[in-house]
């Protein structure tokens, strides 16, 4: 008979879960803080007026994310998850230090390079894999992927507010040093790792795993969707009256409803064996979202806020059983190297997102961009729809 108390997340689960969420959180700052605010902040620094440099600007995190991401992947499965987290935070830290110093466009790309550089999403998700077991192992990406809609909302709304007090460069500081507190937090407050076997995973295992890849190809679909939309969605929401400091009105119900829905799907997903299910209803409300932003013109105020409500909801669910799913069928001596392919892809489709969705607004239309967005939604829900749910363990017998 199993024991209820083998069903419950133990304290140091727990402890994990909600500290490692925090570093994810405190290092997707770097990105969101300066997104309603740079462009117009870079018009009165030299290389401000050209706008490639200042895209550039805010892309390149994402850009040498990409390029780093299976890198530490498998360095945390050669050197251990904290040695590689914390390098990683470093690198961070210097970046912001760049970045709050500089005078001009050019200077802050090579801090934001510097920032990208210290891509420990991998080594992040490695570790909360290690320290859970399989049945909570969802609930702890839930708390990781979460954090990344939460602090989102959270930028929209405070971003201006903090620049109008402390300016671009008490932006960059001010991320240097929460950086600083999430290298404690690794030291100090996340639970003990265990021992990683110390090998480098092979590549071509991993790209050989059908399973493999095609949650690949989900979190590559899901990021590009997710960035393009916002070369809309402001847009939008002014043409609909709101004006731009007011959009947080919309982001934060819509990011907080989101979460009231995403926990029952979690639970069912874990509880009742429907991670399959719950999976592809996921992707199923993206192709929705994206065919009203079609069919509405991503226009009206009404019509924006459900369908971002409906998107978040998608994405959290989405961010929470991705990451597991992976953890659960990557083979253990390349775990680290599994997820550093997975978030390669996924900064991948975080930089395509914003400069291909740009590119088809300008050159195409708005409605081109919601129409890519359909089209990745209806390939992935297809490529889905075949794959083999993870086997869920059950508790131990008291």
């Amino acid at each position: 008979m199993a024991s209820p108390n083998n069903d419950k997340m133990s304290p140091a689960e727990r402890r994990a879960g909600i500290s490692l969420a925090a570093i994810f959180a405190l290092r997707m700052l770097g990105l969101f803080l300066i997104l309603p605010v740079f462009a117009v902040h870079a018009h009165g620094m030299p290389g401000g007026d050209n706008v490639a440099m200042v895209g550039m600007a805010i892309g390149a995190y994402g850009l040498t994310q990409a390029f780093l991401q299976i890198p530490f992947g498998a360095a945390s499965d050669r050197f251990g998850r904290k040695p590689v987290i914390v390098f990683g935070l470093l690198l961070f830290i210097i970046g912001s230090a760049v970045a709050a110093l500089a005078q001009d466009v050019q200077t802050v790309i090579i801090g934001r390079v510097l920032q990208g550089a210290g891509a420990i999403s991998a080594a992040v998700t490695a570790l909360a894999a290690d320290l859970t077991r399989d049945q909570h192992r969802t609930k702890v990406m839930a708390m990781i992927g979460s954090s990344i809609g939460l602090v989102f909302a959270l930028s929209m709304v405070a971003a201006p507010l903090l620049y109008a007090l402390i300016g671009m460069d008490g932006l960059f500081w001010l991320t240097a040093a929460l950086a600083v507190g999430a290298v404690f937090t690794v030291l100090f407050i996340v639970p003990a790792a265990p021992p990683v076997p110390r090998a480098t995973g092979r590549f071509a295992e991993v790209l050989a795993d059908g399973q493999l890849m095609r949650l690949n190809f989900g979190v590559f679909a899901l990021h590009l969707m997710q960035t393009a939309m916002w070369v809309l969605v402001p847009a939008g929401l002014v043409a609909a009256g709101l004006p731009m400091a007011e959009h947080w009105k919309v982001y934060l119900p819509a990011v907080l409803l989101s979460f009231v829905v995403m926990v029952p799907a979690i639970i069912m997903a874990e509880k009742k064996g429907a991670m399959k299910k719950v999976f592809n209803s996921a992707i199923a409300l993206l192709l929705v979202v994206q065919a009203g932003l079609y069919l509405s013109g991503g226009t009206g105020l009404w019509p924006l806020a459900i369908l971002l409500t409906l998107f978040f909801i998608a994405f959290n669910v989405l961010e929470a059983t991705q990451p597991s799913w992976i953890s659960r069928i990557a083979p253990p001596h390349a775990k680290g190297t599994a997820l550093g392919i997975y978030n390669t892809l996924q900064s991948i489709g975080l930089f395509l997102g914003g400069a291909l969705g740009g590119w088809l607004a300008q050159h195409v239309g708005a409605g081109a961009v919601s129409l890519l967005g359909v089209g990745l939604a209806l390939a992935w829900l297809i490529l889905a729809s075949g794959m083999v749910p993870p086997p869920m363990r059950r508790p131990a017998a008291a």
